[in-house]
């Protein structure tokens, strides 16, 4: 009889522990089915799962202290539209070829093609003149040193340099040769009393192109071919 009671007693103590030790199990599956959550955020001191919720499409902010990535702005223009560049070299190869004939009209003492002996337009008379020489330099031997530089200066090689001082001295050039051209229309129409078609020709290709590279430099600043720089990229909030 004694040993009956001791035989359940001990039945009951191992039915109790058996309890005791599933209850303490399915309490354990609970805290780890919770903690899943991590992966959206961190615990806290009390041992829970904090998560951080993002919108939909929204890009986090990069962590302190880490560095923005970098993207690129648009690509270079390699400096002002093209129908300007071309335009304004086309015009300098003109100018140079008109220079080059009136060069050598001057040594050769030859006649300008086409051009009126009387009147308004009168070519002899205004190659000939005093003021067909600027500081004992021919004026067409000028214009052709000023349209051998403008022609480099022009070509789309040059629009598209990266160096500010290309660009630069192409529009201090023009500035230059408004000014002389200027003059020698003064000269023409208020000393001599007569104009060459020739000169007049250069006169307005000088004015054009002038009026391109002040466009150019206003439009697109004194350094169009530079290419670009990076910036950092704009983040979502």
């Amino acid at each position: 009889m004694t040993a009956s009671k001791s035989s359940r007693a001990r039945n009951a103590r191992i039915a109790a522990q058996a309890s005791s030790t599933r209850a303490s199990a399915a309490k354990g599956g609970t805290a780890v089915k919770n903690g899943g959550a991590t992966r959206n955020g961190g615990a806290t001191g009390n041992g829970q799962v904090r998560t951080a919720a993002v919108p939909n499409g929204a890009v986090p902010l990069p962590a302190r202290g880490a560095r923005p990535p970098v993207i690129q702005d648009d690509p270079p223009q390699g400096g002002p539209a093209l129908w300007l560049q071309l335009t304004t070299f086309v015009l300098a190869l003109a100018g140079l070829g008109v220079s080059i004939y009136l060069t050598i009209a001057h040594f050769t003492e030859s006649t300008l093609a086409g051009c009126s002996e009387s009147g308004l337009v009168n070519c002899t008379k205004v190659t000939t003149s005093p003021q067909s020489y600027v500081f004992g330099i021919p004026v067409a031997v000028l214009g052709l040193a000023f349209y051998l530089f403008a022609a480099a200066i022009m070509s789309p090689w040059a629009w598209q340099a990266a160096r500010r001082e290309i660009h630069l001295l192409r529009i201090a050039s023009l500035v230059v040769g408004i000014g002389f051209v200027l003059y020698l229309v003064y000269a023409e129409l208020f000393i001599i009393g007569s104009i060459c078609l020739y000169c007049t020709s250069v006169h307005a290709i000088t004015f054009v192109l002038f009026v391109l590279t002040v466009i150019a430099a206003a439009t697109w600043g004194l350094k169009p071919g530079a290419g670009w720089k990076s910036r950092p990229a704009r983040q979502s909030d």
